[in-house]
């Protein structure tokens, strides 16, 4: 695990955009493709705006498949819609071509929509086993990441998968990358800033022993990838 520590969210927010720009390159130069998982809520908008536009050239963005850690169980021209954020701030900025974008299909039940999203995230992989190039995530001030919420379902499922998980506290159904199916990735980021974090990020990268269903995010520990945490001063004050 690396931690990387910002006095200011700006100076994350460049240094995040760069490591990405860096991954994406070698994936390309690689094996002609970068496949980016990206991640939802209101933390990483800046960062899609900034690569939307000052980093726009920086990529052979035509060349990069978008998929989501995890959806909202809502139409997808809701504003609480994670792909409708992504689409304003970063992928029609960039002109992506709609068949480089999965979205997850919301007008489906939860589990009918977890089920046609590994699907096509299968067809993508043409049948082999899912290695995303670099999974973006955040963490909730409860330890969640993805839809992955404490005490739910989903954070005992051992499949490499897509799920559908209900989340009590919040009364609604949400479809979701699992933790072990992100943990096939090459690159796994966390974004995580704000003093709110502070209590869970010291629980999920101070404690020995682990927590899984209270703090969720300590599941994500890549089987063969690389592992980065980008975070400010503020989320770190507890940290020993």
């Amino acid at each position: 695990m690396n931690l990387l520590i910002y006095k200011t969210t700006e100076e994350l927010k460049q240094d995040l955009a760069d490591y990405i720009i860096k991954v994406a390159e070698m994936s390309i130069e690689e094996k002609g493709c970068f496949n980016f998982v990206l991640t939802g809520g209101s933390s990483p908008k800046a960062l899609y705006q900034y690569l939307g536009t000052t980093c726009q050239h920086r990529i052979e963005w035509e060349k990069v498949y978008f998929f989501f850690g995890d959806e909202r169980n809502v139409p997808s021209n809701d504003e609480n819609y994670n792909g409708l954020m992504a689409k304003k701030a970063l992928l029609d900025p960039l002109n992506i071509k709609e068949d480089h974008i999965f979205y997850v299909n919301t007008t489906l039940s939860p589990e009918d929509a977890a089920t046609a999203y590994k699907k096509s995230i299968d067809n993508h992989f043409k049948g082999g086993q899912i290695e995303f190039d670099l999974v973006l995530l955040g963490m909730g001030d409860d330890g969640h990441t993805a839809s992955i919420f404490p005490f739910t379902d989903i954070v005992t499922n051992q499949k490499a998968t897509v799920a559908s998980v209900y989340v009590e506290k919040l009364n609604t159904h949400r479809i979701s990358l699992t933790a072990r199916l992100i943990n096939q990735a090459d690159h796994v980021v966390f974004l995580v800033f704000g003093e709110n974090k502070a209590e869970a990020l010291k629980h999920v990268i101070d404690d020995e022993d682990k927590d899984f269903k209270t703090y969720p995010s300590q599941l994500i520990n890549p089987t063969d990838g690389k592992l980065t945490w980008f975070v400010d001063q503020a989320a770190t004050s507890l940290l020993k």
